[in-house]
C-alpha cells in the first residue's frame, strides 16, 4: 500500500484523516507519533524537537512524569492528505482524555507492544470502538525488545481482538531480521509485504525495496494465503473465493482495494509493525507503510456518521453532514490553559466552517452532575491554530472534518457545542466514566482560600471526568477523581496553573445517630442573674422510627403546662440538638420526640430558655439508652470479565458487602455483580478494583440507605477519628 494517491496540500474534508492512537501505558504511542511526524517531515517545518521533548507531550507535568496525561494533537501531511494524530494517555486514570480522542477521531490505531500480551484495558477500548463501527488497525512496537515475540503477539491479537473472528485481525507485513550480534540478538531490518511480495528494507536508514530472496520466500506462503482469504471474506465480489480456490492468481491491485474498503468499513483490522528512527535515519521501520494505510485505508470525515444534534431546547434537528457549506456545528473536545496565549479549546468541526473573530453560540447541557451547569451563551472566536511542536501555526479557517485550537473562548467548556448564533445546535454528549475516588481537600493557607473556588471551577471545566462537591453533611470540599494519578495531576495543575496550594485530608463518611430504644428525658433551664432570668422545664419521650423517617416532633401537652408560644421553641431546640448529635457528634435521625409536660414562668420564660430546655431534654434522654451509629450503604454494580467474578465477589464480601445477584452482559464475556456495601469500605474501591481486575473492571455506586454500624466499629469511631479514607 505504497502508491501515491495524490499530491499537494490537504484541501477539504476528503483530504483529512483524524486518527486516535490507543494503547496501554508504555506501548510506545508517543514515540510512534514522533517517528511518523519525522518521516512525514512534520518536524522539519517547526525545527527538530529538543532532547527529552516530544511533539505531543508538551505539558510540563508530562515532561516531569515522562508519560502522557492528556490528549494532544499532532498534525502532519502525507500524500496530499492532512493526518491529525491524536495521542492519548495509556494510563487508566486518564481514560477521559481517551474518550475525547475517540470522539474527535474517525478511526483508531491500536499500539501493541510485541514484548507483552494484549492488555485487558486495550481489549475494553477495542470493544467500545467495535460497538460504534469505528475502523481500527494495529501496529506492533518494541520489535527489538529482548522479550519480543511477534508470532505469539499476532496470535494473541487475533484471539483477543478479532470480534469473534481471528481472521479479521491479520498482518500485512512480516518482520525480517538481520544478523545476530554478539549478544545473540537479531535486529529487525525490513518488512516482507504479504500482498506485494516485496521487501521494504530499512537497514540503511532510508526505505528501499527489493524482491525477497530464497530464504524469505517460504515465510510468504502460509501467511499470504491466510491474509488473502481474510480479505476475500470481506470482499463484495462473491466470485473471488471460487477463483482463488481454483488456483487463479488474483490481481494485487484488486486485493488492495478490497482491503482498504474492509478497513474503512471497520470489518477487517490489519496489523503492521513500526520501529523508531535511530541515528541519522529519517524514516523508521514501517513508517511509510503505516502512513499509507492511514491515508488509503482509513475513512475521511465525510464517510463517518456525525453525532446526533438537537436544538438547545431538545427539539429534533436534521442529521449533520460533513459539508463546509453546511450549518456550523463544532464541539470542544478538550480545554487547556496555555501560559502564553491563555485558554485554548481543541475543537472538532463536524459541519460548516469555523472562522476567526466570528460570534458563535455556545451550548453546554447534560453534565449537571459533574458541576457543569446548563448554559447557552454567545462568544467571539479568537485566533485559530494547530500545534506545531511548542508553537501554534495559524489557520485562516477550519472546515468540516478538521481539528483546530480556538483561543479565548472564556465560557466554553469541554463537551460544549459551537454553532451559529442564528441557528443554535446541541450535540449529544459522549460517554464519560463517572469518577469514583473521593479526595477531600482544604486550602493550604489564607491566600489559597481566596483563589480556591476559582481554581477548582476552572479545573472541573477543563476535565468533565472530574466532579466537585461541597458535601452537604460533612461540609468537606471533595474532588471526585478516576484514580490516584488523576488526583496527583489535578492538584499539581491547581498549584502550577492557578497558584492554589491545597492539602488533602481524610474523607469523612457521613454517619448518623439514632436511638436504640425508647427513653424519657427532662430538660431544665433555670437561671437567675438579676433582672429577668431564664426559666423553662420540659419533659419529653423519644422512640425510634423506621429508617428514613427523619426527626418527628409531637406535642401532647395539656392544660397549658408549656404555653403555646413556646411549643415551637422546644421543637427548635430539639431539632438543633439533633442536627449536632447526642453521642458522637453526628446528626440524629429516625426518632419521634414527644413533648409530654413542662413548666413555665410568667416573667422569666422565653423562647431562648425553652430552646435550651428542649436541647437538654434530648441529651438527657440519650443518656438513658443505647445510641446506635448508622453508616451509609451503597448499591454497587461492578462490570468485570467473567474470569474475575469469583475474586470480585469474595472481595466485596470481605468489605462487609452483601452480594445480591449477578447478571450476564448481553454482548461479550462480562458479568455485572451487584452488591450492597457500606460506603466506608469502598472509598478507595476505584483503586482496588483496578488492581483486582487488571484494569478491566468498572463500577457504579448509588446511595441506598443508612444502616446500624457493627458495635465494635461504632465503639472505635467513638474512641477515635471518624472512619473514611
Amino acid at each position: 500500500m505504497n502508491e501515491k494517491p495524490g499530491a499537494g496540500a490537504a484541501d477539504g474534508p476528503a483530504a483529512v484523516r483524524n486518527v486516535v492512537l490507543v494503547g496501554h501505558s508504555g506501548a510506545g504511542k508517543t514515540t510512534l507519533v514522533e517517528t511518523l511526524a519525522l518521516a512525514a517531515g512534520a518536524t522539519g517545518r517547526a525545527g527538530r524537537v529538543e532532547d527529552g521533548d516530544t511533539l505531543s507531550d508538551q505539558d510540563p507535568i508530562e515532561q516531569r512524569r515522562q508519560r502522557s496525561v492528556q490528549l494532544s494533537l499532532v498534525p502532519l501531511e502525507w500524500r496530499g492528505c492532512r493526518i491529525n494524530l491524536l495521542d492519548t494517555p495509556g494510563y487508566a486514570d486518564f481514560v477521559g482524555e481517551l474518550r475525547a480522542g475517540l470522539r474527535a477521531a474517525d478511526a483508531a490505531l491500536f499500539v501493541v507492544s510485541a514484548a507483552e500480551d494484549v492488555a485487558g484495558a486495550t481489549r475494553t477500548v477495542w470493544e467500545e470502538c467495535a460497538a460504534v463501527g469505528m475502523p481500527r488497525a494495529l501496529v506492533l512496537t518494541h520489535l527489538d525488545a529482548a522479550r519480543a515475540d511477534v508470532t505469539t503477539v499476532l496470535r494473541g491479537c487475533g484471539e483477543a481482538l478479532g470480534d469473534g473472528d481471528p481472521d479479521a485481525v491479520l498482518p500485512l507485513y512480516l518482520p525480517l531480521y538481520g544478523a545476530a550480534g554478539a549478544d545473540g540478538h537479531a535486529p529487525v531490518t525490513g518488512l516482507l509485504g504479504l500482498l506485494t511480495r516485496r521487501v521494504a528494507e530499512y537497514a540503511s536508514g532510508e526505505r528501499t525495496e527489493r524482491d525477497p530472496d530464497a530464504t524469505e520466500l517460504p515465510l510468504l506462503d502460509e501467511a499470504r494465503g491466510r491474509l488473502i482469504e481474510g480479505i476475500i471474506a470481506e470482499s463484495e465480489d462473491e466470485t473471488l473465493m471460487d477463483r482463488y480456490l481454483g488456483g487463479e492468481e488474483l490481481d494485487v491491485a484488486s486485493l488492495v482495494a478490497d482491503l482498504e474498503t474492509a478497513v474503512a468499513r471497520g470489518t477487517f483490522h490489519p496489523v503492521l509493525a513500526a520501529a523508531p528512527t535511530t541515528g541519522s535515519a529519517r524514516q523508521g521501520l514501517g513508517t511509510v507503510e503505516l502512513l499509507d494505510l492511514l491515508v488509503r485505508g482509513f475513512p475521511a470525515p465525510g464517510e463517518r456518521t456525525a453525532p446526533e444534534v438537537t436544538a438547545p431546547d431538545g427539539a429534533p434537528r436534521s442529521p449533520l453532514v460533513c459539508d463546509p457549506a453546511g450549518p456550523l456545528a463544532a464541539e470542544v473536545v478538550k480545554t487547556t490553559s496555555d501560559p502564553y496565549v491563555g485558554r485554548l479549546s481543541l475543537v472538532r468541526v463536524f459541519s460548516g466552517t469555523l472562522r476567526p473573530d466570528e460570534a458563535v453560540h455556545v451550548s453546554g447541557h447534560g453534565l449537571e452532575d459533574r458541576g457543569h451547569a446548563d448554559h447557552d451563551v454567545q462568544e467571539r472566536v479568537g485566533a485559530l491554530s494547530v500545534p506545531s511542536g511548542k508553537q501554534q501555526r495559524p489557520l485562516a479557517q477550519a472546515v468540516a472534518g478538521e481539528l483546530a485550537c480556538v483561543a479565548k473562548l472564556g465560557r466554553a467548556e469541554t463537551g460544549d457545542t459551537l454553532s451559529s448564533c442564528g441557528d443554535p445546535l446541541l450535540m449529544a454528549p459522549w460517554t464519560m466514566p463517572d469518577p469514583q475516588l473521593p479526595v477531600a481537600i482544604e486550602a493550604h493557607g489564607k491566600a489559597d482560600e481566596d483563589k480556591l473556588s476559582h481554581g477548582l471551577a476552572r479545573l472541573v471545566a477543563e476535565d468533565p471526568t472530574m466532579r466537585l462537591e461541597q458535601h452537604p453533611h460533612t461540609g468537606q470540599v471533595v474532588l471526585w477523581c478516576l484514580g490516584e494519578a488523576h488526583t496527583e495531576v489535578a492538584l499539581e495543575r491547581l498549584r502550577t496553573r492557578y497558584g492554589v496550594r491545597v492539602d488533602t485530608v481524610p474523607y469523612r463518611v457521613p454517619l448518623r445517630e439514632t436511638f436504640g430504644g425508647a427513653a424519657a428525658g427532662r430538660g431544665r433551664q433555670v437561671k437567675q442573674s438579676g433582672g429577668h432570668g431564664q426559666f423553662a422545664i420540659c419533659e419529653i419521650e423519644v422512640e425510634p422510627l423506621p429508617a428514613g423517617s427523619g426527626v418527628e416532633f409531637v406535642d401532647t401537652v395539656v392544660g397549658g403546662a408549656v404555653p403555646r408560644q413556646f411549643i415551637t421553641s422546644v421543637e427548635k431546640g430539639v431539632r438543633a440538638q439533633a442536627a449536632q448529635g447526642v453521642a458522637a457528634g453526628y446528626p440524629l435521625v429516625d426518632v419521634r420526640v414527644t413533648l409530654r409536660d413542662g413548666k413555665a414562668h410568667t416573667v422569666d420564660s422565653s423562647d431562648a430558655a425553652f430552646q435550651a430546655a428542649g436541647a437538654l431534654a434530648l441529651r438527657d434522654a440519650a443518656g438513658q439508652v443505647r445510641i446506635e451509629l448508622l453508616e451509609p450503604v451503597a448499591e454497587v454494580a461492578v462490570l468485570i470479565p467473567d474470569e474475575f467474578v469469583g475474586p470480585v465477589m469474595s472481595d466485596l464480601s470481605g468489605r462487609r458487602g452483601r452480594v445480591v445477584g449477578t447478571e450476564q452482559e448481553e454482548v461479550g464475556d462480562r458479568t455485572w455483580v451487584r452488591a450492597e456495601v457500606p460506603e466506608a469500605e469502598i472509598a478507595r474501591y476505584a483503586v482496588d478494583l483496578r488492581s483486582l481486575a487488571h484494569g478491566t473492571g468498572r463500577f457504579t455506586r448509588t446511595y441506598l440507605r443508612h444502616e446500624p454500624m457493627p458495635q465494635q466499629l461504632a465503639a472505635a469511631v467513638r474512641r477515635g477519628p471518624e472512619i473514611g479514607a
